[in-house]
């Protein structure tokens, strides 16, 4: 067995000792029980069998009662002393009337060794000699001897860590805080970005507001009163041509919808306006709808007017009818009475009254649209059109699905470029403009020569379309001049259609203060001859009413109209 062992507790003893209680390193006290008096035995919850010492695992061996340890082997019994737990000072004397010391220290009387009692089972870390007195040589520490103090780490804080701690945390609180300053910074940076950037929007703001923009034109104000820059504004343009099925000749219009401004438009192109096809050659409006259809058409009026024209919407007179049904009729400020054009009598009612807010169903709103009275220009018509789209327009409705629906119905044939939901949802969008009352009906000036007006340039063509006028030359056109001789004061108008029809330029040459029997077609130049044969075929007049000689103003054709005149209806 174990040497330490036998020699503290080994062998038999007279004296008696019982357990009182464990010190603060968990090994047992003891103290001599008085003389005749059995040792009080301790309260064992795991009984145990006779055998030799502590059984920590419970396996049925007893504990003994061991002797005290001689840590320098003198042989003497060192006295036992009383456990002060709560080192009070009041001690319990042994044998010898010495206080106990439960740290190991000599006791107030003199220097005194610790007494230490160990397990039956041997633990090293819970054993160790008393410190021996200063006037003493300590004897060699037995080979396995340890102390608490070695493992002291576990317990106490180092105090280099708490300062290595305490820096670290430092270090951290310092970093985070410049981080932290950094991301204000950045913050504050950002803000005055900001600020600056609404700053300097707000005064462009108000320049735009006040018009004071350089460059920014004062007929481009809204009628809201702001001034937007026209080339800047976004505009969905189309084309109408409304075809009269029964009397012939067309109205053109141009539908705008000014996605910036908010504000729909009619456009109204006289048929007398000039253009220029792709081969060069000019003629007019009405003869290019006629001859080179839609696209050429819709190409032509891109070069003029300096717009994008996104589509063509031709809409035959019948469409018209069934549109204007459909829509629930329309109400509409008359300017004249419209006779009803199957009245097989003079003197019957009109069809449509002169008066405001008239309610037109389809049938009255076309004979409205095309109606032109005697001596009337054309442009008189060209009107009444405009206010039927713009009638029309107000009673669609604004659902771009509801109003494809109606385009559908009417089962016209569109453009390529324009389909049934195309057409629709922009009808949608002017339909809703026209309902609040933020839709116009505008009429393109054109002087007689067919050419665009400088009023026509900075109005309508910059303003309305964000365009620019580009007139064909006046050398490019025939240029008719026409002077009314017939008597009849209606004549000048519808010779004025069929020479704008056949692709000339039309010149207001006034009436004749006496009537003639016959027309005359004079042309100045032998180079307009055949120019002067094809104005007299036009008007249907005859080959013999050619003749060369003086032909009035800038005019290349000179026509007098006659009593023998007879213009086709």
């Amino acid at each position: 067995m174990n040497d330490r062992y036998d020699a503290g507790y080994g062998g038999d003893h007279d004296e008696q000792y019982e357990l009182v209680g464990y010190d603060e390193y968990g090994r047992p006290i003891y103290r001599q029980a008085a003389p005749g008096q059995a040792p009080q035995q301790p309260y064992d919850p795991y009984p145990q069998q006779q055998g030799y010492g502590y059984d920590p695992y419970a396996t049925g061996r007893q504990q003994q009662v061991p002797q005290q340890y001689d840590p320098y082997g003198t042989g003497q019994q060192p006295p036992v002393p009383s456990y002060d737990p709560y080192g009070t000072g009041s001690h319990q004397s042994g044998p010898s009337g010495a206080p106990y010391d439960p740290y190991g220290q000599a006791a107030a009387g003199g220097q005194q060794p610790r007494v230490v009692a160990e397990q039956t089972a041997y633990i090293p870390q819970q054993a160790g000699p008393a410190e021996p007195a200063q006037d003493e040589k300590a004897p060699p520490r037995p080979e396995r001897d340890y102390h608490t103090e070695q493992f002291a780490f576990v317990e106490d804080p180092d105090a280099e860590s708490e300062d290595v701690i305490d820096w670290l945390n430092f270090t951290e609180n310092r970093t985070e805080r410049r981080e932290e300053a950094k991301r204000r910074a950045r913050s504050r940076m950002v803000a005055l970005v900001v600020v600056l950037a609404l700053v300097a929007v707000g005064g462009v703001g108000y320049l735009w507001y006040a018009g004071k923009l350089p460059g920014l034109s004062s007929s481009a104000k809204s009628k809201t009163g702001t001034a937007t820059a026209a080339g800047a504004q976004n505009r969905d343009v189309i084309v109408v041509h409304l075809h009269n099925t029964k009397k012939g000749g067309t109205s053109t219009a141009l539908l705008v919808d000014n996605t910036t401004t908010k504000q729909g438009t009619t456009v109204l192109l006289p048929n007398s306006l000039a253009l220029t096809d792709d081969n060069g050659n000019t003629s007019t409006l009405a003869k290019s709808v006629e001859d080179d259809g839609s696209s050429g058409t819709r190409d032509a009026l891109n070069t003029v007017l300096g717009t994008n024209i996104e589509g063509t919407w031709r809409l035959d007179t019948p469409y018209l009818q069934n549109l204007v049904d459909l829509v629930g009729n329309i109400d509409v400020d008359t300017d004249a009475d419209v006779p009803d054009p199957a009245a097989t009598k003079k003197g019957s009612a009109p069809l449509v009254h002169k008066g405001k807010d008239q309610t037109l169903s389809g049938k009255m709103a076309v004979a409205y649209a095309t109606y032109r009275a005697s001596g009337e220009a054309q442009n008189a018509q060209l009107e009444r059109f405009g206010q039927v789209m713009q009638g029309t327009l107000r009673k669609l409705s604004s659902d771009p699905t509801a109003a494809t629906t109606t385009v559908q119905t009417l089962a016209q044939i569109l453009d390529p470029s324009l389909t049934d939901k195309d057409l629709g949802t922009f009808l949608a969008k002017l339909a809703d403009l026209a309902k609040g009352g933020d839709y116009k009906t505008a009429l393109l000036p054109v002087q007689n020569d067919g050419t665009l007006s400088e009023q026509a340039s900075a109005g309508v063509v910059k303003d309305v379309l964000g365009g620019s006028a580009k007139s064909p030359d006046q050398g490019s056109a025939v240029r008719v001049s026409v002077q009314n001789a017939s008597g009849v004061k209606d004549n000048t108008e519808k010779a004025r259609v069929v020479l704008l029809n056949g692709g000339f330029t039309f010149l207001e040459g006034g009436t004749a203060s006496t009537a003639s029997a016959t027309s005359k077609v004079v042309y100045g130049d032998a180079a307009d001859k055949e120019n002067a044969a094809e104005v007299a075929q036009t008007l249907g007049l005859p080959a013999g009413s050619v003749t060369k000689g003086s032909v009035t103003g800038n005019a290349n054709v000179s026509v007098t109209l006659g009593q023998n005149y007879r213009p086709s209806s």
